[in-house]
């Protein structure tokens, strides 16, 4: 990372990337994402507007490894975190043109989940950042572009409505990125941002790779004992501390460690029976 990219990282929370990939390997993870998506949508896997959005990216495909520690972005990964990193998250996306209205949803956010809640200071640690690798022309406004509110990493919170279906207007200041195909953008996971619907006539396409300290794993290694008859005797809260899995039918695997499905957590069950989750002390709220 050079010195001025830095400077104008910590001033924004993001940098653009132009033209990391080349048009070989942008036609080549394009046509691999065309794969995965046809073999989604054959399972009847894909979400009810036709978009894809599919975790464990080198999992699901492991041809784009090559892109978790691309020569031209990954410098950018460590310059920032240091050396002692992992992939803790990452995501194939497609989203088709949008035919029909959606309804409105407010879906700004800061990454990390319960992150956000639970950690008290201000402004937050950085914890993560994020590479998004741009495979479709979102060089233009309204092909769902991420959008992004530049400074906003240091500001713990942003104005919003009471539910995220009730119209909001947006963050002061907000814009939307544009990138061409094989673009990249790097950004800081406390960025405020969201996914723009896409009107345009083009598919929006991408992939997502976040990375940070290896320490944010659990370092005790229990799937076996998870898996042994023994366990069987674990009560549901003991289950949850020894890292078994909690997401209930339906839901993202791997969704339960960031808390947004609090119906699945054992011990958010047991302080709510009992009265215990204070609304006025956020990492006690759901």
């Amino acid at each position: 990372m050079t010195a001025e990219q830095r400077a104008r990282f910590e001033r924004d929370g993001y940098l653009v990337l132009p033209g990391v990939l080349d048009q070989d390997e942008v036609a080549r993870y394009s046509a691999a994402l065309d794969r995965v998506y046809a073999e989604q949508q054959a399972a009847g896997r894909l979400a009810p507007d036709g978009s894809l959005h599919l975790l464990s990216a080198v999992a699901a495909l492991p041809e784009v490894v090559d892109l978790i520690d691309h020569p031209r972005t990954f410098p950018l990964v460590w310059s920032v975190l240091g050396w002692n990193v992992h992939v803790y998250h990452s995501h194939l996306d497609v989203h088709p043109p949008i035919r029909s209205p959606k309804p409105y949803r407010f879906e700004w956010h800061q990454d990390g989940g319960r992150q956000n809640r639970e950690l008290e200071t201000d402004p937050r640690p950085r914890l993560s950042v994020k590479l998004a690798y741009w495979l479709s022309d979102v060089s233009e406004p309204g092909r769902g572009n991420f959008k992004v509110v530049p400074g906003s990493h240091l500001t713990n919170r942003i104005d919003g409505p009471p539910r995220r279906d009730v119209r909001w207007p947006e963050p002061p200041g907000a814009v939307e990125v544009t990138a061409a195909p094989g673009d990249a953008v790097f950004f800081d996971r406390r960025l405020w941002h969201t996914r723009t619907d896409n009107h345009s006539e083009l598919t929006r396409k991408g992939m997502f790779f976040a990375y940070s300290h290896r320490w944010s794993y659990g370092r005790d290694e229990n799937d076996a004992l998870l898996a042994s008859p023994v366990a069987a005797a674990f009560t549901p809260v003991q289950r949850q501390l020894l890292g078994a899995p909690l997401a209930g039918p339906g839901q993202l695997p791997g969704d339960h460690q960031w808390g947004h499905h609090p119906d699945t957590t054992p011990l958010h069950g047991q302080l709510a029976a009992r009265g215990l989750l204070d609304e006025q002390y956020p990492p006690l709220r759901p």
